[in-house]
Protein backbone atom coordinates (compact mmCIF):
# COMPACT_ATOMS: atom_id res chain seq x y z
CA UNK A 1 0.00 0.00 0.00
CA UNK A 2 1.02 3.80 -1.10
CA UNK A 3 0.74 5.62 1.70
CA UNK A 4 -0.89 9.27 1.22
CA UNK A 5 1.35 11.81 0.66
CA UNK A 6 0.46 14.87 2.76
CA UNK A 7 2.42 18.00 1.92
CA UNK A 8 2.06 20.09 -1.28
CA UNK A 9 3.75 22.95 -2.31
CA UNK A 10 2.35 25.08 0.48
CA UNK A 11 2.48 23.00 3.54
CA UNK A 12 -1.02 20.57 4.52
CA UNK A 13 -3.76 21.66 2.73
CA UNK A 14 -7.10 20.62 2.15
CA UNK A 15 -11.36 20.75 2.84
CA UNK A 16 -12.42 20.37 6.76
CA UNK A 17 -13.19 17.89 7.66
CA UNK A 18 -13.21 15.40 4.93
CA UNK A 19 -8.98 15.93 4.12
CA UNK A 20 -8.43 18.18 7.24
CA UNK A 21 -9.95 17.40 10.73
CA UNK A 22 -8.87 16.99 14.16
CA UNK A 23 -7.62 13.09 13.72
CA UNK A 24 -4.72 14.19 10.92
CA UNK A 25 -3.55 17.60 13.33
CA UNK A 26 -3.81 15.09 16.52
CA UNK A 27 -1.15 13.20 14.41
CA UNK A 28 0.85 15.93 13.03
CA UNK A 29 1.81 17.17 16.49
CA UNK A 30 2.82 13.45 17.51
CA UNK A 31 4.89 12.92 14.54
CA UNK A 32 6.47 16.57 15.09
CA UNK A 33 7.02 15.68 18.49
CA UNK A 34 8.41 12.45 17.76
CA UNK A 35 11.08 13.86 14.95
CA UNK A 36 12.23 16.75 17.68
CA UNK A 37 13.32 14.86 20.29
CA UNK A 38 14.62 11.74 18.60
CA UNK A 39 15.35 13.44 14.91
CA UNK A 40 13.75 10.19 13.31
CA UNK A 41 15.77 7.37 15.51
CA UNK A 42 12.75 5.20 16.60
CA UNK A 43 14.79 2.80 18.90
CA UNK A 44 14.78 4.85 21.68
CA UNK A 45 13.17 2.96 25.17
CA UNK A 46 9.75 4.40 25.16
CA UNK A 47 10.52 5.19 29.09
CA UNK A 48 13.05 7.96 28.62
CA UNK A 49 13.49 10.97 30.13
CA UNK A 50 13.53 14.01 28.56
CA UNK A 51 17.62 15.69 29.06
CA UNK A 52 16.31 18.55 27.19
CA UNK A 53 12.82 20.66 26.63
CA UNK A 54 11.79 21.59 23.51
CA UNK A 55 9.32 23.81 22.49
CA UNK A 56 7.09 24.88 19.60
CA UNK A 57 5.04 27.98 18.75
CA UNK A 58 1.67 27.40 17.35
CA UNK A 59 -0.80 30.56 15.59
CA UNK A 60 -3.71 30.27 13.19
CA UNK A 61 -5.74 32.26 11.37
CA UNK A 62 -9.18 33.70 11.79
CA UNK A 63 -10.87 30.27 9.77
CA UNK A 64 -14.17 28.94 11.93
CA UNK A 65 -12.11 25.08 12.60
CA UNK A 66 -8.77 26.94 12.87
CA UNK A 67 -9.21 26.17 16.90
CA UNK A 68 -10.17 22.32 16.18
CA UNK A 69 -7.05 21.97 14.74
CA UNK A 70 -4.72 24.29 17.26
CA UNK A 71 -6.63 21.88 20.16
CA UNK A 72 -5.58 18.34 18.46
CA UNK A 73 -1.89 19.69 17.28
CA UNK A 74 -1.08 20.96 20.73
CA UNK A 75 -2.86 17.98 22.01
CA UNK A 76 0.03 15.89 19.83
CA UNK A 77 2.65 17.72 20.99
CA UNK A 78 2.63 17.92 24.61
CA UNK A 79 1.98 14.20 24.83
CA UNK A 80 5.42 13.68 23.49
CA UNK A 81 6.91 16.19 25.92
CA UNK A 82 7.08 19.41 24.10
CA UNK A 83 6.06 22.56 25.24
CA UNK A 84 3.51 24.88 23.43
CA UNK A 85 3.48 28.32 23.23
CA UNK A 86 0.39 29.34 21.73
CA UNK A 87 0.47 32.64 19.86
CA UNK A 88 -3.43 32.75 19.27
CA UNK A 89 -4.59 34.46 15.93
CA UNK A 90 -1.62 36.09 13.91
CA UNK A 91 -0.46 36.41 10.53
CA UNK A 92 2.22 33.63 9.15
CA UNK A 93 4.94 36.16 9.73
CA UNK A 94 4.84 36.37 13.32
CA UNK A 95 4.76 32.83 13.60
CA UNK A 96 8.20 32.54 12.05
CA UNK A 97 8.94 35.61 13.74
CA UNK A 98 7.91 34.48 17.55
CA UNK A 99 9.84 30.91 16.40
CA UNK A 100 13.21 32.81 16.43
CA UNK A 101 12.84 35.71 18.77
CA UNK A 102 11.32 32.79 21.22
CA UNK A 103 14.37 30.40 20.78
CA UNK A 104 11.79 28.00 19.56
CA UNK A 105 12.72 24.85 18.38
CA UNK A 106 9.94 24.98 15.51
CA UNK A 107 6.82 26.94 14.38
CA UNK A 108 3.32 25.51 12.98
CA UNK A 109 0.90 27.79 11.18
CA UNK A 110 -2.62 26.53 11.42
CA UNK A 111 -4.24 28.08 8.37
CA UNK A 112 -5.14 27.29 4.23
CA UNK A 113 -3.90 30.58 3.34
CA UNK A 114 -5.45 31.88 0.20
CA UNK A 115 -7.63 28.70 -0.17
CA UNK A 116 -11.76 28.72 0.28
CA UNK A 117 -12.85 29.00 3.66
CA UNK A 118 -14.11 25.40 3.97
CA UNK A 119 -10.05 24.18 3.55
CA UNK A 120 -7.81 24.67 6.46
CA UNK A 121 -4.08 23.28 6.83
CA UNK A 122 -1.03 23.13 8.80
CA UNK A 123 2.55 24.59 7.47
CA UNK A 124 5.68 23.74 9.95
CA UNK A 125 8.37 26.35 10.07
CA UNK A 126 12.30 26.12 11.07
CA UNK A 127 14.06 28.37 13.77
CA UNK A 128 15.04 31.02 10.90
CA UNK A 129 11.52 31.46 9.57
CA UNK A 130 12.32 28.98 6.70
CA UNK A 131 9.41 26.51 6.06
CA UNK A 132 10.19 22.99 6.52
CA UNK A 133 11.94 21.75 3.45
CA UNK A 134 10.61 18.60 1.46
CA UNK A 135 12.96 16.29 3.34
CA UNK A 136 11.69 17.25 6.41
CA UNK A 137 7.96 17.36 5.31
CA UNK A 138 9.33 13.71 4.07
CA UNK A 139 10.16 12.31 7.78
CA UNK A 140 7.54 13.83 8.88
CA UNK A 141 5.18 11.88 6.76
CA UNK A 142 6.98 8.61 7.73
CA UNK A 143 6.74 8.65 11.37
CA UNK A 144 2.91 9.80 10.53
CA UNK A 145 2.00 6.73 8.24
CA UNK A 146 4.15 4.52 11.00
CA UNK A 147 2.41 5.59 13.81
CA UNK A 148 5.94 5.37 15.27
CA UNK A 149 5.20 7.79 17.93
CA UNK A 150 7.19 8.14 21.55
CA UNK A 151 5.25 9.59 24.16
CA UNK A 152 6.42 10.29 27.90
CA UNK A 153 5.67 8.70 31.17
CA UNK A 154 2.71 11.19 33.19
CA UNK A 155 5.54 13.32 34.79
CA UNK A 156 7.36 14.21 31.33
CA UNK A 157 4.16 15.65 30.01
CA UNK A 158 4.97 18.88 27.80
CA UNK A 159 3.55 22.31 29.13
CA UNK A 160 1.50 24.95 27.26
CA UNK A 161 2.27 28.38 27.46
CA UNK A 162 1.08 31.85 25.91
CA UNK A 163 3.03 35.23 24.73
CA UNK A 164 1.60 38.52 24.21
CA UNK A 165 5.20 40.01 24.75
CA UNK A 166 6.33 38.85 21.23
CA UNK A 167 3.55 40.55 19.24
CA UNK A 168 4.68 43.95 20.52
CA UNK A 169 8.24 42.84 19.88
CA UNK A 170 6.83 41.84 16.49
CA UNK A 171 5.26 45.49 15.97
CA UNK A 172 8.42 47.38 16.91
CA UNK A 173 11.00 45.04 13.96
CA UNK A 174 8.85 45.76 11.23
CA UNK A 175 8.28 49.36 12.21
CA UNK A 176 12.45 49.41 12.59
CA UNK A 177 12.87 48.15 8.92
CA UNK A 178 10.85 50.94 6.87
CA UNK A 179 10.57 54.72 6.87
CA UNK A 180 7.42 55.96 5.35
CA UNK A 181 7.67 59.70 4.60
CA UNK A 182 4.72 62.32 4.92
CA UNK A 183 3.64 63.17 1.48
CA UNK A 184 3.13 66.72 0.92
CA UNK A 185 2.88 67.76 4.36
CA UNK A 186 0.48 64.82 4.69
CA UNK A 187 -0.05 61.37 6.02
CA UNK A 188 0.43 58.56 3.39
CA UNK A 189 -3.34 57.39 2.88
CA UNK A 190 -3.76 53.23 2.53
CA UNK A 191 -6.74 51.35 2.20
CA UNK A 192 -6.16 47.54 3.71
CA UNK A 193 -8.57 45.07 2.72
CA UNK A 194 -7.34 42.04 5.08
CA UNK A 195 -10.19 39.85 3.63
CA UNK A 196 -11.08 39.24 7.48
CA UNK A 197 -8.48 37.23 7.80
CA UNK A 198 -5.64 37.21 10.68
CA UNK A 199 -4.16 40.21 9.50
CA UNK A 200 -7.24 42.34 10.17
CA UNK A 201 -6.27 43.59 13.35
CA UNK A 202 -2.38 43.79 13.07
CA UNK A 203 -2.06 45.18 9.71
CA UNK A 204 -3.88 48.31 9.45
CA UNK A 205 -2.89 49.02 13.29
CA UNK A 206 0.80 48.99 11.98
CA UNK A 207 0.67 50.88 9.10
CA UNK A 208 -0.98 53.68 11.35
CA UNK A 209 2.25 53.17 13.62
CA UNK A 210 4.21 53.85 10.98
CA UNK A 211 2.21 57.25 10.38
CA UNK A 212 -0.09 56.63 7.49
CA UNK A 213 -3.94 57.43 7.81
CA UNK A 214 -5.36 54.12 6.88
CA UNK A 215 -9.04 52.83 5.84
CA UNK A 216 -10.18 49.21 6.37
CA UNK A 217 -11.76 47.19 4.21
CA UNK A 218 -12.78 43.41 5.04
CA UNK A 219 -10.68 44.16 8.21
CA UNK A 220 -13.53 42.31 10.48
CA UNK A 221 -12.41 38.70 11.63
CA UNK A 222 -14.30 36.21 9.94
CA UNK A 223 -13.73 32.98 9.29
CA UNK A 224 -16.30 32.85 6.68
CA UNK A 225 -14.62 35.57 4.33
CA UNK A 226 -17.71 36.69 3.80
CA UNK A 227 -16.51 40.25 1.81
CA UNK A 228 -14.67 38.66 -0.63
CA UNK A 229 -12.61 35.60 -0.77
CA UNK A 230 -8.64 35.35 0.94
CA UNK A 231 -6.98 34.96 -2.78
CA UNK A 232 -5.79 38.47 -3.45
CA UNK A 233 -6.67 38.87 -7.31
CA UNK A 234 -8.13 41.21 -10.06
CA UNK A 235 -11.86 38.67 -9.67
CA UNK A 236 -12.13 39.35 -5.43
CA UNK A 237 -10.52 42.99 -5.02
CA UNK A 238 -13.51 44.99 -7.08
CA UNK A 239 -14.50 46.93 -3.52
CA UNK A 240 -10.89 47.66 -2.67
CA UNK A 241 -10.26 48.85 -6.77
CA UNK A 242 -13.11 50.85 -6.67
CA UNK A 243 -12.54 52.63 -3.25
CA UNK A 244 -9.17 53.68 -3.64
CA UNK A 245 -9.49 56.71 -5.94
CA UNK A 246 -12.87 57.37 -4.06
CA UNK A 247 -11.08 58.12 -1.20
CA UNK A 248 -8.16 59.70 -3.09
CA UNK A 249 -5.98 57.20 -1.05
CA UNK A 250 -2.29 56.70 -2.53
CA UNK A 251 -2.31 52.82 -2.30
CA UNK A 252 -4.39 49.89 -1.69
CA UNK A 253 -2.86 46.84 -0.05
CA UNK A 254 -4.78 43.25 0.29
CA UNK A 255 -3.86 40.77 2.17
CA UNK A 256 -4.73 36.98 1.50
CA UNK A 257 -5.95 34.97 4.89
CA UNK A 258 -3.24 34.51 6.57
CA UNK A 259 -1.34 37.73 5.43
CA UNK A 260 1.56 36.25 4.30
CA UNK A 261 0.89 37.57 0.91
CA UNK A 262 0.43 41.31 -0.46
CA UNK A 263 -1.18 42.28 -3.37
CA UNK A 264 -1.41 46.37 -4.47
CA UNK A 265 -3.79 48.56 -5.95
CA UNK A 266 -2.10 52.14 -7.31
CA UNK A 267 -3.88 55.11 -6.82
CA UNK A 268 -5.95 55.01 -10.11
CA UNK A 269 -7.51 51.95 -8.79
CA UNK A 270 -5.74 49.55 -11.11
CA UNK A 271 -4.45 46.50 -9.14
CA UNK A 272 -1.18 45.53 -10.13
CA UNK A 273 0.54 43.22 -12.26
CA UNK A 274 2.28 40.40 -10.13
CA UNK A 275 5.18 40.60 -11.87
CA UNK A 276 5.56 44.29 -12.28
CA UNK A 277 5.50 44.43 -8.49
CA UNK A 278 7.93 41.68 -7.93
CA UNK A 279 10.26 43.34 -10.05
CA UNK A 280 9.77 46.48 -8.73
CA UNK A 281 10.65 45.60 -5.23
CA UNK A 282 13.66 43.41 -6.57
CA UNK A 283 15.33 46.48 -8.18
CA UNK A 284 14.90 48.20 -4.81
CA UNK A 285 16.57 45.59 -2.63
CA UNK A 286 18.92 44.68 -5.44
CA UNK A 287 20.30 48.09 -5.53
CA UNK A 288 20.14 48.35 -1.54
CA UNK A 289 21.82 45.12 -0.89
CA UNK A 290 22.79 44.12 -4.15
CA UNK A 291 23.95 40.16 -4.58
CA UNK A 292 21.00 37.49 -5.48
CA UNK A 293 17.43 37.76 -6.20
CA UNK A 294 15.61 34.63 -5.86
CA UNK A 295 11.91 33.76 -7.75
CA UNK A 296 10.21 31.03 -9.33
CA UNK A 297 9.79 29.47 -12.50
CA UNK A 298 6.71 31.22 -12.65
CA UNK A 299 8.33 34.82 -12.81
CA UNK A 300 8.57 36.72 -15.88
CA UNK A 301 11.88 38.57 -17.94
CA UNK A 302 10.63 41.42 -16.30
CA UNK A 303 12.38 40.90 -13.19
CA UNK A 304 15.46 40.25 -14.91
CA UNK A 305 15.25 43.46 -16.72
CA UNK A 306 14.91 45.50 -13.72
CA UNK A 307 17.74 44.01 -11.52
CA UNK A 308 19.88 43.56 -14.29
CA UNK A 309 23.32 45.50 -13.61
CA UNK A 310 22.85 45.41 -9.77
CA UNK A 311 22.50 41.74 -9.22
CA UNK A 312 21.42 38.44 -10.80
CA UNK A 313 18.47 36.23 -10.82
CA UNK A 314 17.70 32.38 -9.65
CA UNK A 315 14.64 30.57 -10.16
CA UNK A 316 13.54 27.75 -8.12
CA UNK A 317 10.36 25.60 -7.83
CA UNK A 318 7.06 27.60 -6.85
CA UNK A 319 6.60 27.69 -3.59
CA UNK A 320 8.23 30.06 -0.85
CA UNK A 321 10.19 26.94 0.54
CA UNK A 322 11.47 26.17 -2.20
CA UNK A 323 12.56 30.32 -2.77
CA UNK A 324 13.91 30.45 0.67
CA UNK A 325 15.91 27.22 0.53
CA UNK A 326 18.07 28.71 -2.89
CA UNK A 327 18.27 31.79 -0.81
CA UNK A 328 20.11 29.87 2.37
CA UNK A 329 22.00 28.30 -0.20
CA UNK A 330 23.35 31.64 -1.93
CA UNK A 331 23.45 33.99 0.54
CA UNK A 332 20.75 35.83 -0.94
CA UNK A 333 19.07 39.58 -0.52
CA UNK A 334 15.47 38.98 -1.45
CA UNK A 335 13.65 36.64 -2.54
CA UNK A 336 9.56 36.15 -3.88
CA UNK A 337 6.79 34.71 -5.73
CA UNK A 338 4.78 36.44 -8.64
CA UNK A 339 1.59 35.84 -6.01
CA UNK A 340 3.05 38.38 -3.65
CA UNK A 341 4.45 35.79 -1.43
CA UNK A 342 7.71 37.40 -0.79
CA UNK A 343 10.98 36.93 2.00
CA UNK A 344 12.58 39.07 3.89
CA UNK A 345 16.00 38.00 5.36
CA UNK A 346 16.75 41.41 7.03
CA UNK A 347 13.49 40.25 9.33
CA UNK A 348 12.72 36.43 8.72
CA UNK A 349 13.32 33.46 6.13
CA UNK A 350 8.99 33.36 6.99
CA UNK A 351 7.31 35.73 4.13
CA UNK A 352 5.60 38.06 5.73
CA UNK A 353 2.31 40.45 4.24
CA UNK A 354 2.35 43.52 6.24
CA UNK A 355 6.20 44.03 5.72
CA UNK A 356 5.77 43.46 2.13
CA UNK A 357 3.39 46.11 2.44
CA UNK A 358 4.76 48.28 4.18
CA UNK A 359 7.67 48.47 1.79
CA UNK A 360 5.81 49.04 -1.13
CA UNK A 361 4.60 52.15 0.55
CA UNK A 362 8.02 53.02 2.20
CA UNK A 363 8.73 53.27 -2.12
CA UNK A 364 5.60 55.19 -2.98
CA UNK A 365 6.08 58.26 0.14
CA UNK A 366 10.12 58.13 -1.31
CA UNK A 367 9.77 57.51 -4.81
CA UNK A 368 6.26 58.61 -5.88
CA UNK A 369 3.02 57.22 -7.54
CA UNK A 370 3.10 53.71 -7.92
CA UNK A 371 1.14 53.53 -10.87
CA UNK A 372 4.24 55.71 -12.12
CA UNK A 373 6.82 53.38 -10.89
CA UNK A 374 5.26 50.81 -12.04
CA UNK A 375 5.27 52.17 -15.69
CA UNK A 376 8.94 52.17 -15.74
CA UNK A 377 8.96 48.19 -14.84
CA UNK A 378 9.01 46.68 -18.97
CA UNK A 379 6.25 43.94 -19.31
CA UNK A 380 5.43 41.56 -21.52
CA UNK A 381 1.74 40.03 -22.98
CA UNK A 382 1.46 37.17 -20.52
CA UNK A 383 -1.09 34.69 -19.05
CA UNK A 384 -2.16 33.12 -15.70
CA UNK A 385 -4.42 30.09 -16.49
CA UNK A 386 -6.04 27.87 -13.86
CA UNK A 387 -7.78 24.71 -15.59
CA UNK A 388 -10.29 22.75 -12.86
CA UNK A 389 -8.94 19.03 -12.81
CA UNK A 390 -9.03 16.43 -10.02
CA UNK A 391 -6.28 14.72 -8.23
CA UNK A 392 -6.42 11.51 -10.82
CA UNK A 393 -6.58 13.46 -14.21
CA UNK A 394 -3.82 16.04 -12.62
CA UNK A 395 -1.18 12.70 -13.15
CA UNK A 396 -2.12 11.84 -16.31
CA UNK A 397 -1.97 15.38 -17.81
CA UNK A 398 1.77 15.40 -16.05
CA UNK A 399 2.78 12.74 -17.53
CA UNK A 400 1.70 13.53 -21.18
CA UNK A 401 3.16 16.84 -20.49
CA UNK A 402 6.42 14.98 -19.53
CA UNK A 403 6.76 12.66 -22.06
CA UNK A 404 5.17 14.88 -25.29
CA UNK A 405 4.03 18.74 -24.36
CA UNK A 406 7.35 20.16 -26.30
CA UNK A 407 6.42 18.18 -29.88
CA UNK A 408 3.29 20.88 -29.51
CA UNK A 409 5.91 23.41 -30.47
CA UNK A 410 8.65 23.90 -33.21
CA UNK A 411 10.66 26.49 -31.96
CA UNK A 412 11.49 25.20 -28.34
CA UNK A 413 15.12 26.39 -27.53
CA UNK A 414 15.21 25.71 -23.99
CA UNK A 415 13.19 23.03 -21.31
CA UNK A 416 12.90 23.06 -17.58
CA UNK A 417 11.52 20.49 -15.59
CA UNK A 418 12.43 21.72 -12.25
CA UNK A 419 8.59 22.15 -11.67
CA UNK A 420 6.21 21.16 -13.91
CA UNK A 421 7.79 21.46 -17.42
CA UNK A 422 9.03 25.52 -18.69
CA UNK A 423 9.61 25.96 -22.32
CA UNK A 424 11.73 29.00 -23.56
CA UNK A 425 11.12 29.57 -27.49
CA UNK A 426 13.78 31.10 -29.82
CA UNK A 427 12.38 34.59 -29.64
CA UNK A 428 12.96 34.36 -25.16
CA UNK A 429 9.14 33.71 -24.87
CA UNK A 430 8.18 30.87 -22.32
CA UNK A 431 5.51 28.92 -21.02
CA UNK A 432 5.32 26.56 -18.16
CA UNK A 433 2.65 24.53 -17.14
CA UNK A 434 2.71 22.50 -14.12
CA UNK A 435 -0.14 21.28 -11.14
CA UNK A 436 -0.88 23.25 -8.29
CA UNK A 437 0.13 21.62 -5.41
CA UNK A 438 -2.63 22.99 -3.30
CA UNK A 439 -5.25 23.12 -5.29
CA UNK A 440 -7.48 20.94 -8.12
CA UNK A 441 -6.16 22.61 -10.81
CA UNK A 442 -3.26 22.52 -13.53
CA UNK A 443 -1.84 25.56 -13.92
CA UNK A 444 -0.71 27.58 -17.71
CA UNK A 445 1.96 30.34 -17.05
CA UNK A 446 3.35 32.46 -20.21
CA UNK A 447 4.45 35.19 -21.40
CA UNK A 448 4.90 36.23 -25.11
CA UNK A 449 7.09 39.16 -26.91
CA UNK A 450 4.18 39.99 -28.53
CA UNK A 451 0.65 39.52 -28.17
CA UNK A 452 0.12 37.36 -30.74
CA UNK A 453 2.86 35.18 -30.03
CA UNK A 454 1.44 34.88 -26.23
CA UNK A 455 -1.80 33.97 -27.77
CA UNK A 456 -0.75 31.15 -30.06
CA UNK A 457 1.08 29.52 -26.79
CA UNK A 458 -2.41 29.79 -24.78
CA UNK A 459 -3.81 28.43 -27.00
CA UNK A 460 -1.69 24.85 -28.13
CA UNK A 461 -1.33 24.54 -24.01
CA UNK A 462 -5.16 24.83 -23.43
CA UNK A 463 -5.75 22.45 -25.69
CA UNK A 464 -3.23 19.88 -25.33
CA UNK A 465 -4.29 19.99 -21.20
CA UNK A 466 -8.03 19.84 -21.90
CA UNK A 467 -7.69 16.15 -23.85
CA UNK A 468 -6.91 14.54 -21.12
CA UNK A 469 -9.77 16.06 -18.87
CA UNK A 470 -13.19 14.22 -18.55
CA UNK A 471 -16.69 16.39 -19.49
Amino acid sequence: MINKKLFGTSGIRGMFPEDVDETLALKIGKALGTYIYFNNKYDVDDDYENDNEKTIVVGYDSRTSNQVIENAIVSGLIATGVNVIKLGMVPTGLVGFATQTLNADYGVMITASHNPSTDNGIKLWNKNGLAFTSNQESEIEKIYHSNSFKTPKWNNIGKIYYSNEVIDEYIQKLLSLVEILPKNGKKLKIVIDSASGAGSTLSPLIFRMAGCDVITLNSQVDGFFPGRKAEPNKDNLGDLMALVPIVGADLGIAHDGDADRMITVDENGNISDFDKLLSLISKEMAQKYGGTIVTTVDAGLSIDDAVKGYGKVLRSKVGDVHVGEMMVENDSSFGGEPSGTWLHPEFSMCPDGILSGLKIAEMVSKYGKLSKLLDKIAIYPNYRVKIECNEEEKAIILNKVDKHFVDEFSDVKDINSIDGIRLTFEDESWVLVRPSGTENYFRITLEGKTQEKADEILKISEDFIKKFIKD
